[in-house]
């Protein structure tokens, strides 16, 4: 920082009231959009990226949200994995997970089952765990998704992989998930990662990756039939993963994801794109919102080179604000700590705002795994993970009334739980999964469910957790 020389009392406080002025005009989401897309591809070509000095944390709102301690859902033996969470107009609340080394009451369920729970109370009784889909018992299903459709706010829409994700499953509730219709959206003859469900009335999206590509399946028929396109993009990608999605009122439909530059490791730059469609899927334009150096080392932890990297989390407002939550780390100092950021956009995509730090953990600190939902126009919610808790991870969150203007403080909805060895007093060893989510009930209560373990591959369990 530099250092001003005091010549007289009477210039004493000037510096400072400067560099105050000057934060509060950067951290105000009303100043003037740049389009991010120009400038992080200016930057990126010239070796650098949006330099996270360049922005302050955001400002504050009111004081904390409260929650509930953190209680655990689903089967209590085996492992629970990267759950996703939805809710309804009607009081309903819905979790899917994958049910990993032994499904209570089916001795022939593969390794990795879909489980669906429903709570009818809005997550104050939760009716017991079952199995969502009835071939389970032969296939391995992975990374869930669930979703409700916004427009009539009954409809439930789950998706997942299985045939050694080679299908991309999308199932239909429309009895509260009582009972539930499947399709095939897609079939490819190899291994796909990381679907992101978006729904909006009859247009359903799945994105997924295949390698270095992004695909989407859509249906415009409420489900009962998709086709499937691939997002193209220019330049020469390594590898490539989606990260959110949503669709807007006017039914432009977005996913994000972040594309590696070379694969086989935990290398970077890591692009993080946004790409747009306004045709129902058909066609796509791709915006850059950030550049990122490589992931962070995950080998102690026994997971993968992408698991602590850089993505993207969207959602969209009832006025068809756009939100993204993302993390990344300086494009010149690959495998250090990233931050986390935050922008809107209110033309539909074609700007953003300047990104933001949300988050006040101190400097060194390892952030990932986004989440972000929005409600009624300008209620937006917020959570990530972050270790300003030195080697333990915690779960923190944060709302906006105002689209992202001001923030809540944070709180941590991490709590103390007895009689889990990776539950230690200032937070959880490692997080069990590589996303999470959130979302907001009819009486505007949020709903966070994620996941806490020893490391990547075992013990681990999914928390939740209900505040307002």
């Amino acid at each position: 920082m530099s250092q001003f020389n005091r010549f007289s009392r009477q210039w004493l406080y000037l510096p400072a009231v400067l560099v105050l002025l000057v934060a509060l005009f950067t951290t105000r989401l009303g100043s003037p959009q740049v389009n991010l897309k120009e400038k992080a591809q200016d930057q990126q070509l010239a070796g650098s990226v949006l330099s996270a000095s360049l922005f302050q944390p955001v400002s504050f709102q009111s004081a904390a949200p409260s929650f509930a301690p953190q209680t655990r859902l689903g089967f209590t033996t085996g492992d629970q994995w990267e759950p996703a969470i939805a809710t309804d107009r009607f009081g309903h609340v819905y979790v899917l997970y994958p049910q990993l080394k032994g499904t209570p009451g089916c001795s022939d369920c593969s390794n990795a089952t879909m489980i669906l729970l429903v709570s009818n109370d809005r997550g104050a009784t939760w009716a017991a765990p079952r199995v969502i889909y009835p071939g389970g018992s032969t296939n391995e299903q992975w990374d869930a998704q669930i979703v409700v459709d916004p427009v009539d706010g009954k409809i439930v829409y789950a998706a997942w992989l299985q045939n050694r994700k080679s299908d991309t499953i999308v199932a239909k509730s429309t009895d509260f998930g009582a009972s539930w219709s499947f399709v095939v959206a897609n079939h490819i003859n190899a291994g796909t990662d990381k679907p992101i469900l978006a729904v909006r009335g009859q247009d359903i999206y799945v994105a997924y990756n295949h390698a270095q590509k992004i695909w989407v399946s859509a249906s415009h028929d409420g489900g009962a039939t998709f086709t499937s396109v691939e997002i193209k993009k220019t330049g020469k990608l390594g590898w490539a993963l989606a990260g959110g999605g949503t669709v807007d009122p006017a039914g432009n439909v977005y996913i994000s994801w972040a594309g590696y530059e070379r694969s086989g490791g935990a290398k970077g730059p890591v692009n993080l794109f946004i790409s747009k469609s306004a045709d129902g899927g058909n066609s796509w334009t791709t915006t850059v919102i950030d550049v990122s150096g490589a992931p962070p080392d995950c080998s102690a932890f026994q997971c993968g080179w992408a698991y602590l990297g850089a993505q993207v989390a969207l959602a969209s407002d009832a006025a068809g604000t756009l939100y993204a939550l993302w993390n990344a780390g300086a494009v010149n100092d690959d495998k250090g700590p990233e931050r986390m950021y935050f922008a809107r956009s209110s033309d539909a995509g074609a700007t953003w705002s300047p990104k933001v730090q949300v988050s006040t953990a101190p400097a060194g600190s390892h952030h990932a795994f986004p989440a972000i939902v929005a409600g009624a126009n300008e209620d937006v919610r917020i959570s990530w993970m972050d270790t300003r808790a030195g080697s333990l991870w915690n779960t923190y969150y944060r709302s906006s009334s105002d689209g992202g203007a001001t923030w809540s403080a944070e709180v941590d909805l991490s709590t103390v739980v007895s009689g889990f060895d990776y539950i230690k007093p200032d937070g959880f060893s490692f997080p069990y999964g590589d996303y999470y989510e959130l979302d907001i009930d009819d009486k505007g209560n949020t709903h966070v469910i994620w996941g806490e373990g020893l490391n990547y591959n075992t013990p681990g369990s999914i928390w939740y957790a209900k505040g307002k």
